[in-house]
């Protein structure tokens, strides 16, 4: 092979100094060399201002062609590659060239990528996301003995302590949601089955809800036992809509026992039936999913957008189809039952 390196060489220049490239960063990782070493190298390589960014820490290195620090602005890359590590974007690495790329300088590029990742999974610090499935599946599960669980989270990373699960249901790829449900925070993420799994040490989860995308959707389970916060997780997401895409166990008290019960069972109640009719109008289940979450029909209005004298109409519809009062604090709470229970048994 080598052989045949030397005679495509001859031929075409541009495979010449592709191959010189390839050979300067194998000596290199052979060395074993750190991220400061390998951007002193690339910069001295590509005559010109070499960067190395981690996303997990956001440690930045910046190095010259004279193998210091720069003492101008950083200026914008002339161009850049992803570094990836277990299939996880875990950094960047650029070039400040001045004027436009050089033919070479995505070779460079591509072979610095691999070079930091190799540095990075030899010297840490890593801080992928994504972790073995297999792992993640031992830790949450309540069949597994103590000893075993104990392994796991050792090797995913966690200290012996309380631990907070979340179950994730987004179009996002995993890792990315698992960043929007402990931002900044070191987390361990992989999937099972059609749901995702964050474990992150004991901390507040989803901080802020305003900016989640559409569709996104989250349980979290309470500080403590992971399998005990996992069940948690997933009994919270079956609860979660549109208008409350992130649902705490902690919040639901007594409205928890609901998931207890078989679907089965909860489809042949005859509130449940009724709300299934509202249900085929998307207004009418709005309308209820707003009253039953405020209490007020001024305050549904205000979320559904409406005059208080439409979203009176609807209600009065709804309430002849429900078959009971929903002006009555009774009415009002069967109501929320009955919409509950319908959401837990379409799961």
């Amino acid at each position: 092979m080598e052989a045949l390196a030397v005679r495509l060489s001859g031929f075409d220049p541009y495979v010449d100094g592709a191959l010189r490239i390839v050979t300067f960063y194998d000596t290199l990782m052979r060395r074993r060399v750190d991220l400061p070493a390998l951007a002193r190298a690339s910069a001295g390589l590509a005559e010109c201002v070499t960067g190395i960014r981690l996303h997990g820490t956001g440690r930045v290195t910046r190095v010259s062609p004279h193998g210091t620090e720069p003492t101008a602005a950083p200026a914008p890359a002339s161009s850049e590659a992803p570094v990836t590590l277990d299939d996880e974007e875990i950094g960047t690495v650029w070039l400040e060239r001045p004027g436009p790329a050089g033919p070479l300088d995505e070779v460079v590029l591509d072979r610095l990528a691999i070079a930091v990742a190799a540095a990075v999974e030899r010297y840490g610090p890593a801080r992928t996301t994504m972790a073995d499935p297999a792992l993640v599946e031992l830790a949450i599960s309540p069949d597994g003995d103590e000893a075993a669980r104990a392994r796991a989270l050792r090797l995913l990373g966690f200290a012996p302590g309380p631990l907070v699960a979340v179950a994730v249901r987004s179009s996002l790829p995993l890792d990315r949601a698992a960043a929007l449900c402990f931002p900044g925070a070191a987390v361990k993420a992989a999937p099972l089955a059609e749901v995702g799994v964050v474990l992150a040490a004991a901390r507040e989860a989803l901080p802020d809800t305003a900016g989640l995308p559409a569709g996104f959707r989250a349980g979290v389970g309470a500080a403590g036992s992971p399998e005990r916060s996992w069940r948690e997780a997933r009994t919270a997401l079956r609860f979660t809509t549109e208008r409350e895409p992130v649902v705490r166990h902690a919040g639901l008290g007594a409205l928890a026992l609901l998931a207890e019960v078989p679907a089965a069972a909860l489809r042949d109640n005859g509130d449940v039936v009724a709300v299934g009719r509202i249900a085929a109008g998307q207004e009418e289940l709005a309308t209820l999913d707003a009253y039953c979450a405020t209490g007020s029909l001024r305050r549904a209005a205000e979320l559904l957008h409406l005059h208080h004298s439409s979203v009176a109409r609807r209600l009065d519809q709804i309430a002849k189809v429900l078959g009971f009062d929903l002006a009555d604090p009774r009415g009002v709470t069967r109501a929320r039952l009955a919409l509950a229970s319908w959401r837990l048994s379409r799961d």
